[in-house]
């Protein structure tokens, strides 16, 4: 039994301009296989599909991609390259150009927010911020 699980995307058409803008985001990225339908890539080493299927589906927040970072330089990067022509949200999410919602996170966060007490004031910080600033919500 295989357990290849992996996400396929649904573009209107830019199946391959949103693989090839990727893969231009990520390190350890490439386009592995693509027809007229299908582009199937690795983003980081995970593979990833996009299909041409049309403009019946739409991407919504009910699906992201959430970006672990160790410094606030990954932050800013994965930030600044994902929302050109997209639109920033609250808390770390965005939508990129092509309307993929993104999370871009600190791996500290969790640990962050294991301490009830600590939990209460850094989710007062990190509910003003648009991009997160891992230093406000360490000092917090």
């Amino acid at each position: 039994m295989s357990n290849n699980i992996y996400p396929c995307l649904w573009f209107d058409g830019q199946a391959k301009a949103a693989a090839e803008f990727y893969c231009t985001v990520f390190n350890n990225s490439k386009i592995t296989a693509e027809n007229p339908m299908v582009v199937t890539f690795e983003l980081d080493g995970k593979k990833f599909m996009g299909l041409n299927g049309g403009p019946m589906f739409k991407f919504n927040e009910a699906i992201s991609f959430v970006v672990n970072c160790d410094t606030q330089e990954e932050i800013d990067h994965y930030w600044n390259k994902l929302t050109e022509g997209g639109e920033e949200s609250m808390c770390g999410w965005l939508k990129d150009k092509f309307g993929v919602s993104w999370q871009i996170v600190p791996k500290i966060i969790g640990q962050l927010m294991s301490d009830p007490e600590k939990a209460a004031k850094v989710s007062a910080v990190l509910f003003k911020m648009r991009k997160l600033d891992i230093n406000a919500l360490v000092n917090a």
